[in-house]
């Protein structure tokens, strides 16, 4: 049954994306936007393309990884320069920052694929993300031509994990990613220097502690650190506790703590209420 019930629902959304001419992916490089980009390709083949937006809240990493896993798709990525701190609503941080980022960030790739001749974007939000808060689904469904066919279709994140097993895609089971505001507490003013040490403090635990996941909350100089609840072990390194520590206080932090719950998302809304 449950075989029956994916081979019904892959053929909903070939015939979903087959309505289309062409089209442009919002590409993050994270499993979601990157299976969908997989199946796009495959269907309108070189008339599927991925914008990928490059900002001041986009970790570094990802640029380098979001180039690989569009090479092995096989499909054309365009990198596109935004800057969310030029808008005082993201900046200042309030709770539906993310309405205010989707806005500027699908707007700008709006106007880059019509430069192509592209009027219809595609969004990977996934059919379990829409349910808790998501001020930024608000903002993908008031723009004309964006389209979100997993969360349309009701698609969950395994389902979309096991179509890319399906296919045969190395990120199949690559951890969630986002944006690096999302370690800056809401009504804390985000800025770049903040951003960039975020940045920087979670490059430094992942080359040090070999970890997949990592999350640096960034409380006003305080640094709280979360890996995924399997990969905690790897933290528990006493030589290697002091290395960091030591390059994280060189990078700004006052005080580095570490979560011994490991990483689960919406958990900096629960760390607001502490400090």
């Amino acid at each position: 049954m449950k075989e029956e019930k994916m081979e019904r629902k892959l053929r909903e959304l070939e015939e979903y994306i087959a309505r289309f001419e062409k089209v442009a992916i919002a590409f993050s490089g994270g499993v979601d936007s990157s299976t969908l980009s997989a199946v796009c390709r495959k269907i309108l083949g070189d008339n599927a393309i991925a914008i990928f937006a490059v900002s001041p809240t986009t970790p570094s990493r990802e640029i380098e990884n979001a180039e690989r896993i569009a090479d092995e798709i096989g499909i054309k990525l365009f990198k596109l320069n935004i800057n969310e701190l030029e808008d005082s609503n993201f900046v200042k941080n309030p709770p539906d920052r993310c309405y205010y980022c989707k806005k500027i960030l699908l707007n700008e790739i709006l106007k880059f694929a019509r430069k192509m001749g592209v009027t219809t974007i595609f969004e990977g939000t996934n059919y379990d993300e829409i349910k808790g808060h998501r001020p930024g689904f608000k903002a993908i469904k008031e723009l004309k031509n964006v389209f979100t066919p997993w969360a349309d279709l009701k698609f969950t994140k395994d389902e979309i994990r096991e179509i890319a097993k399906r296919m045969n895609l190395s990120f199949y089971d690559k951890p969630s990613i986002a944006c690096l505001s999302s370690r800056i507490p809401f009504g804390m003013e985000i800025t770049l220097e903040k951003l960039n040490l975020v940045d920087r403090a979670e490059n430094l635990i992942i080359d040090i502690f070999n970890v997949r996941q990592v999350r640096v909350r960034n409380l006003d100089g305080i640094a709280i650190i979360e890996v995924d609840k399997d990969e905690l072990h790897k933290l528990l390194d006493l030589e290697k506790i002091r290395i960091v520590v030591d390059k994280l206080k060189d990078l700004g932090f006052n005080n580095i703590l570490l979560d011994l719950e490991g990483y689960s998302t919406g958990k900096l809304v629960r760390l607001q209420k502490i400090y």
